[in-house]
């Protein structure tokens, strides 16, 4: 359980959340929304420990299972299999199990015997995390969330972001915890690992605290949501499913507006008596008495909800270029024993739009970094074509200096912008007052989606490789995002499990990976988009 007593929420000296008190027990199913930069993450970190609130406080009950938008795991060596299992400790077990194995087989007398009693000890903890049968239990979950046991068997370090991704998420939902914090789950999630992931959910006995934007989802889990509105900072309560919650915020909205408008006729009927008793002088004391009660009535009232603020997404007017921008040839690329694709020849002319598809691991990300010259082919070569200029959205944001600021990582992508024209840009993304002072790893998924697509906007590119760009954005900031990929007059190379997407681009072209067949779009393709 999780108990939030008065806790109050603030990035530097914006206030994010005004005092409130909550709980999170078992059976609960909360859905947390609200607009992108409104505090969710904020939250949800210092719910989970990972952070300090401005005031109140959080007390914890049992095991809290986390999972951040951006996972950063400390040892990449490690195999997948590991990790998960590394949840219950079961890694640690499993090792003093091979050790004392070991000792009992070539030691004798005492040293024997204690290595009987620490195999003892171990087989015990064993038992207790799950036993032999825990370990088939993990690469159940993981295969349902698309890691087969190949995934499993490789170090971390030679998985995509993707896989990484799942790779935590199986180990959270694995790990037995109490409550489950999870900070957008469906991301890199395939259609059918987000019906899985929809079913555990739904019968998890823990409670379960959720951010996400995938609607569906939320439909079909949830029984309470907790909304955070960014213009009031205030976190309304809804103890009710998606459905019923969306009526009854409707509901709100037109009974605050219905009190409002009565407030402000009666005000104004006050205030017009209190003018006309300012003309007595005898009447002075009770003409300021009236107007005293206007500004009470109208203070009584809530306001009624300012429409959130949405960010003005563009693409840049791309730059001049040759008939062919960039080509790729023969490109195959392995992680160790493990190929991931092969033969993959592209032709990318100006202003051509290709959609890149495939199963999670077949390298779709892999190959947008090769074109991009961050990874190197195993085989093959990259060709630019006379003004390429390269616009590259990665998923993990990869490209953002998580240790600079707002405006630093703005300047490094135009030096040529002054400081006040790169707050300009930054203003449009909803980046205001003191937060292009922010350090990057700071934050939330969306603020960071939207500060890597800002650094597009000022890049004068003629080729865009966007990775899963509507990923972590709140509905109306998608829109925007679709807007953008709709009116680019560049080409756009796009990864995506959005079908929103796809529409967006109206590809000419298909890729399909490991195998790099391309072909002409055709609609059919379309219901692949979810899966691959």
């Amino acid at each position: 359980m999780i108990q939030a007593k008065e806790l109050e929420v603030r990035a530097g000296a914006r206030l994010l959340l005004n005092p409130v008190s909550f709980q999170v027990i078992p059976g609960d199913k909360i859905g947390v929304v609200g607009r992108n930069g409104a505090g969710k993450t904020t939250t949800m970190r210092i719910l989970a420990g990972e952070g300090l609130p401005a005031a109140g406080a959080v007390k914890r009950a049992g095991q809290v299972g986390y999972l951040p938008q951006d996972p950063r795991e400390s040892d990449l060596s490690i195999t997948a299999s590991k990790r998960i299992l590394s949840a219950r400790g079961l890694d640690r077990i499993m090792e003093r199990l091979t050790k004392f194995t070991e000792e009992m087989s070539t030691a004798s007398g005492a040293a024997r015997e204690k290595a009987m009693a620490g195999y003892d000890r171990a087989e015990a903890q064993l038992t207790a995390a799950g036993g032999y049968g825990a370990e088939a239990e993990a690469a159940r979950i993981a295969a349902n969330l698309g890691l087969p046991d190949r995934v499993l068997a490789q170090p971390l370090h030679e998985l995509s972001g993707g896989q990484r991704r799942r790779v935590e998420l199986s180990r959270i939902l694995f790990s037995n915890a109490d409550t489950l914090l999870l900070d957008e789950p469906t991301n890199h999630l395939d259609a059918d690992s987000i019906m899985w992931l929809r079913e555990f959910l739904k019968t998890y006995p823990g409670g379960v605290m959720m951010i996400s934007h995938a609607t569906e989802l939320l439909e079909e889990t949830v029984n309470k949501v907790f909304y955070l509105d960014a213009n009031r900072a205030t976190l309304d309560i809804y103890s009710m499913g998606w459905k019923l919650y969306l009526e009854q915020r409707q509901a709100d909205e037109k009974r605050r507006r219905r009190e409002r408008l009565n407030a402000e006729r009666k005000a104004a009927q006050l205030m017009a008596q209190s003018d006309k008793l300012h003309a007595k002088a005898t009447k002075a004391v009770a003409a300021q008495n009236m107007a005293r009660r206007a500004e009470r009535l109208l203070a009584s009232v809530e306001p009624e909800r300012v429409s959130d603020k949405v960010a003005k997404i563009t693409f840049p007017e791309p730059a001049p270029c040759g008939k062919t921008p960039l080509m790729a040839k023969d490109l195959s690329k392995s992680y160790g024993s493990l190929e991931v694709f092969t033969g993959v020849d592209l032709a990318i002319d100006r202003g051509s739009r290709v959609v890149v598809l495939g199963l999670n691991g077949a390298g779709k990300t892999t190959l947008l970094k090769i074109l991009d010259g961050i990874e190197k082919p195993d085989t093959g070569e990259v060709l630019d074509g006379y003004g390429l200029k390269l616009g590259y959205f990665a998923q993990e944001h990869d490209m953002l200096d998580m240790s600079a600021t707002v405006l630093e990582n703005m300047q490094a992508a135009a030096p040529e912008l002054n400081d006040t024209d790169a707050r300009k840009v930054l203003g449009a993304f909803l980046f205001t007052g003191d937060d292009d002072q922010k350090p990057a790893h700071v934050l939330s998924g969306g603020e960071k989606t939207r500060l890597a697509l800002a650094t597009l906007v000022v890049s004068a590119a003629n080729v865009l490789l966007l990775d899963e760009p509507t990923n972590n954005l709140d509905p109306a900031s998608r829109e925007q995002v679709l807007g953008a990929i709709r009116s680019y007059k560049g080409a756009i190379v796009l990864v995506t499990h959005d079908e929103g997407a796809v529409e967006a681009l109206e590809p000419d072209r298909v890729l399909l990976l490991p195998d790099g067949d391309e072909d002409l779009w055709d609609h059919e393709y379309t219901e692949l988009v979810s899966l691959a």
